[in-house]
């Protein structure tokens, strides 16, 4: 006779519901922290030094943002670029120094070999910092981070965008992953470059260009006229088969500049690859010709060597005979136009993007390198160049993230725009400091009046001194939500966003945010209605540098 197993069923089936029911729960933190960008490892480690249980989101497989993918020529400014730079940001680059201080950091050039490269203009070889790193010794330093914190780190995982935020009186929740994973927390940050949690809660945002007359701006919008830098040659002709406008336009190239200067439109200044490179043999991986390659995708390349363009990007030097190579000039690293639909892509979308681009990236260096037509100088000039083995081993020795220089922009009640950069206006509530250009790349290539190829969109313009950036643009409007801080895709306009958007202000910006998301869990309060003076206080005594009257500069 058979034995009645109904009761094991049923308990076996009971557990399996329990269990089920467990993954389905949200994990809970005080600060729940999505994108492991500069600015999310950053935030994390703050909040967490500042006594909240944190978790820290990626949807990335490796953490860092443009600090660990070839953003290793560091951005930061003029003459007060050391004085502007405090908290956890100046110690990134004080790790960074002491990793390179000793031998074992130098495989194929000596540190003395390097500085000659570089020279005092970057950084004494006896300051006790450095500016200049590569790639893997940024995510080294971001991982001990993590590590010596004792912070929980999820990667690869991606925000369910459509149905993953829950919100309740005016607050998010929790967030769900595509994989089912939910988090709950008192305090949420979107580190993200593109805002995508930002978005899903409901938080106003802009993308592409302003009108001049929204913020009272000079140099927003449409600006053909200013178009002289990094522009292409007069001279070179639009059309597939040269004087034949039947022929068709070459790929990227729009008939006009779609309206006057200093009005809207909904492009994104171009993306790029912040491609690393080394002309040391024994490290070195030549590019081939990238699969699909069509001549007419990299016919502009010619044509502008043919006009005598020289430079097609930059050979900027990193550590160990690398590069961290940057657009630069008319025609160069960033695919003009071929990425505005980027910031509300789909996942999938995206990916194609992403692949756009190192198509665009590969083939740019192939061209020049071997195209018969292009000048055998220019081709000798970047003949040694290939990719490192010893970077992105995991992603074809390509950097990991796609250089998205702007993507979604909160709009919140307090907008970072043009008259506070150039100090016209007093910044309130300041929790770190801008030091950049103003600078947008290219946004479309078009063809002018006169009937030949220009691009358009490079604004190159200084700012007089290093300027706040105030906690009232990392807050949404506090009637859209309560408990959201958002330190990257914050409240500024296109032209200001060209300058806050450096990687070590996005550093000093996250650990403001960290610090804020503490305090605003631990009080149980808005993030709109915690107390300034106290954030303030705190920001100081962490090292940040908010302002620089009678502020001694930092010794190194």
């Amino acid at each position: 006779m058979k034995k009645n197993n109904i009761p094991v069923i049923l308990f076996v089936l009971f557990f399996i519901n329990i269990s089920l029911k467990a993954q389905t729960v949200p994990r809970r933190y005080d600060v729940v922290i999505y994108g492991a960008t500069s600015a999310g490892v950053i935030a994390a480690v703050a909040a967490k030094q500042n006594g909240a249980s944190v978790i820290l989101l990626s949807p990335e497989k490796h953490i860092g943002g443009l600090t660990t993918s070839g953003l290793g020529w560091t951005d930061i400014g003029n003459q007060d670029r050391y004085r502007t730079i405090g908290g956890l940001a100046l110690d990134f680059f004080h790790r960074v120094k002491s990793y390179y201080q000793h031998t074992q950091g130098w495989s194929v050039e000596t540190f003395t070999d390097y500085h000659k490269k570089v020279g005092n203009s970057i950084y004494r070889i006896t300051d006790s910092l450095m500016w200049t790193f590569e790639p893997h010794v940024a995510e080294k330093i971001f991982n001990d981070l993590i590590r010596e914190n004792n912070i929980p780190l999820k990667t690869d995982q991606r925000l369910d965008r459509n149905h993953g935020v829950k919100k309740e009186n005016g607050n998010i929740v929790s967030i769900t992953l595509l994989n089912g994973d939910s988090y709950s927390g008192k305090v949420f940050i979107d580190a993200t470059y593109e805002g995508d949690l930002m978005a899903a809660a409901g938080v106003s945002y802009a993308t592409g260009r302003e009108a001049n007359r929204q913020y009272g701006e000079t140099i927003n919008g449409i600006e053909a006229a200013m178009a002289t830098k990094n522009n292409l040659p007069r001279g070179i002709d639009p059309y597939v088969k040269k004087g034949d406008p039947s022929s068709g336009l070459l790929p990227g190239v729009h008939k006009s500049a779609g309206g006057k200067d200093g009005e809207a439109d909904k492009k994104i200044q171009a993306y790029c690859y912040r491609v690393c490179l080394t002309d040391a043999p024994a490290n070195r991986i030549m590019i081939t010709k990238p699969a699909g390659y069509r001549e007419r995708d990299f016919e502009l390349i010619v044509r502008a060597a043919q006009k005598d363009v020289q430079t097609f990007w930059k050979l900027s030097p990193l550590p160990n005979r690398k590069t961290d190579s940057n657009n630069d000039g008319g025609v160069s690293t960033d695919y003009i136009g071929m990425n505005y639909s980027y910031p509300e892509a789909s996942y999938a979308l995206r990916r194609k993007i992403d692949a756009a681009h190192a198509y665009w990236t590969k083939g740019l260096i192939w061209t020049v390198q071997h195209d018969p037509r292009m000048p055998a100088a220019v081709r000798e000039k970047y003949a040694a160049w290939g990719l490192p083995k010893d970077e992105f081993k995991d992603n074809g020795n390509m950097p990991y993230k796609l250089y998205v220089r702007e993507a979604r922009r909160m709009v919140s009640d307090f907008v970072m725009s043009e008259s506070y950069l150039k100090g016209d206006q007093a910044v309130p509530e300041s929790i770190a400091m801008g030091n950049y250009n103003m600078d947008s790349h290219n946004v479309q290539r078009y063809v002018s009046p006169e009937g030949d190829v220009q691009d358009e969109g490079d604004v190159q313009i200084g700012v007089p001194q290093p300027y706040a950036i105030s906690y009232l643009a990392i807050i949404p409007k506090a009637g859209e939500c309560g408990n959201l801080l958002v330190p990257v895709c914050l409240s500024a306009s296109h032209v200001a966003y060209g300058s806050i958007r450096m990687e070590p202000v996005f550093m000093m910006l996250g650990q403001s945010t960290g610090i804020a998301a503490a305090l605003a869990a631990q009080q149980d309060k808005r993030v709109q209605n915690i107390s300034y003076a106290e954030l303030e206080k705190k920001l100081i005594s962490s090292g940040q540098v908010l302002k620089l009257n009678g502020f001694s500069p930092h010794s190194f």
